[in-house]
């Protein structure tokens, strides 16, 4: 399908960035964490716990819904009154976000989080204002299908934060220029994916007022959106904040040091989810329903045979990968990491859902069933981290991300499309099953752990496609077609 091998090619121009984006992650946490230590680490963690926390009602207001609207493109100079309704909302929802937090912080709040809290807020206070421009330019720039710009300033923006905050940290700054990293970023990246939207609007559009805006539309959206993320984002952040407050800095840091590793079997699904949210605006506004079926049910089956490859590598090389990518003393980290996994190879498949759940801008179905996962996390964490630490933490976290692979499959079919129509789960399971043995007999056969690293992802990586090839749980014409449409230069061609 046409419209397929499009969506195919855009997924690449934000796939290749994210990548290169997480690979300057995996170069520099380490980096951070031997700079900082377990303690201070666990500070900067929960600072950006409570910062993603506390963006919530500021930023998903503004950045999904720009993102969203802008793509369907109704008539009438709808993309300058969207822009110019979202820049307003967010500019007042900044503004008074970054208030409150100063005043919050003039009276003693960030002193009940420890010494040192007080400048760090401040430097929060500076960072909503900041990023919620950086979030409305960037999610403005993929409404308008401009994934080929959108992906190279994600890579800016994770540069210029690692660069330059661990160049402070080097200096003497400790957490708080890791936050002065974050905001210079989002300054730079705001500027020039500001400018890129500006040149695509009119001008006197922008500045005269709305001839009509439908607000009513906008704001439902947008005030279903914040309850939405709100709870999806409790999934990230409050088991770190309960690690911190039930057992303390250095436990936080260790349990940061195994979620930070379970996310980065994530890269692709984060891709598809920013990609599918305005895609899928488009074809539920048109109505055209068997497509997003269709859609849902490949991304669906190809996001579970790509994560399940990675889960498991990690899985078997986790012994070895924690305590040489963080360092001995993280090696305490290695038992969180195999609790969250499988809880995070269910929300990776679900990512991708909740985007193409959210472009038909029916939340009420979806906030629900998100709902019951965060309401499970936080039960679940509340109990078993007094007793178990950081592996109950994770082993609560685990179970509801799980939940969210079953959540998001029963609201699609509720919201009117099927993501497994072509799930062929029987396949998929031989496939992964066979690739472990293969992948543990291969990792037994080395002693160094860097040269396990280096052959046994290779390995694997050939073992599975070969395996899911025989099995069937992805046929030779689709695997042939997906290679039709990388960027090699014999094989490329446009539409």
């Amino acid at each position: 399908m046409i419209g397929t091998a499009r969506l195919f090619r855009r997924f690449l121009s934000l796939l290749g960035p994210k990548l290169i984006a997480t690979l300057l992650a995996i170069a520099s946490t380490p980096i951070i964490v031997r700079l900082l230590g377990p303690g201070l680490y666990g500070d900067y963690a929960v600072l950006l716990s409570i910062y993603s926390l506390y963006m919530i009602p500021i930023s998903a207001a503004i950045t999904e819904g720009v993102q969203k609207f802008v793509a369907e493109e109704r008539t009438g100079q709808w993309a300058e009154r969207v822009v110019q309704f979202y820049f307003f909302s967010g500019f007042a929802l900044a503004l008074f976000g970054a208030v409150l937090l100063v005043v919050a912080t003039r009276l003693g709040v960030a002193d009940h989080f420890g010494e040192g809290f007080t400048l760090y807020f401040y430097l929060l206070g500076l960072y909503v204002f900041v990023d919620q421009f950086r979030g409305l330019s960037m999610h403005t720039v993929l409404g308008f299908g401009l994934e080929h710009i959108s992906g190279p300033l994600g890579v800016v923006k994770k540069g210029v934060t690692v660069t330059a905050g661990i160049l402070l940290v080097l200096a003497g700054f400790g957490v708080a220029g890791l936050l002065v990293g974050h905001i210079v970023a989002s300054v730079l990246v705001a500027l020039i994916a500001g400018a890129v939207v500006v040149r695509r609007l009119s001008t006197r559009a922008l500045i005269n007022p709305p001839r009509s805006v439908p607000y009513r539309e906008f704001l439902s959206f947008n005030g279903f959106n914040v309850v939405l993320v709100l709870l999806v984002m409790s999934l990230f952040h409050v088991d770190v904040i309960m690690v911190r407050a039930l057992v303390g800095d250095e436990a936080t840091g260790f349990y940061k040091a195994a979620l930070a590793l379970a996310e980065y079997i994530w890269i692709v699904p984060i891709v598809l989810q920013g990609l599918l949210l305005h895609s899928s605006s488009t074809l539920w506004h048109e109505e055209r329903y068997g497509e997003l079926t269709e859609l849902a049910g490949r991304v669906t089956r190809y996001t579970t045979l790509l994560v399940l490859l990675m889960a498991v590598g990690l899985a078997v090389l986790a012994e070895r990968v924690v305590p040489l990518y963080y360092g001995e003393p993280f090696a305490v980290a290695t038992t969180p990491l195999l609790l969250l996994l499988p809880g995070a190879i269910g929300f990776a498949i679900a990512r991708p859902l909740q985007a193409i759940c959210q472009g038909s801008g029916k939340l009420r179905t979806l906030i629900f069933a998100v709902g019951i996962a965060a309401v499970l996390n936080v039960v679940l964490n509340a109990v078993l981290i007094p007793v178990f630490g950081i592996n109950g933490a994770a082993t609560a976290t685990s179970v509801s991300y799980g939940s969210m692979f079953l959540l998001l499959v029963w609201s699609a079919r509720r919201l009117g499309y099927d993501p497994l129509v072509d799930f062929r789960a029987g396949r998929v399971a031989v496939t992964t099953v066979g690739t472990a043995g293969v992948i543990l007999l291969a990792d037994g056969l080395f002693e160094s752990d860097l040269l396990a690293l280096i052959v046994v992802p290779v390995v694997g990586a050939v073992v599975f496609t070969a395996a899911a090839l025989v099995t069937g749980a992805i046929d030779r014409d689709e695997l042939t077609a997906i290679v039709s449409q990388l960027p090699l230069p014999e094989r490329y061609r446009s539409d």
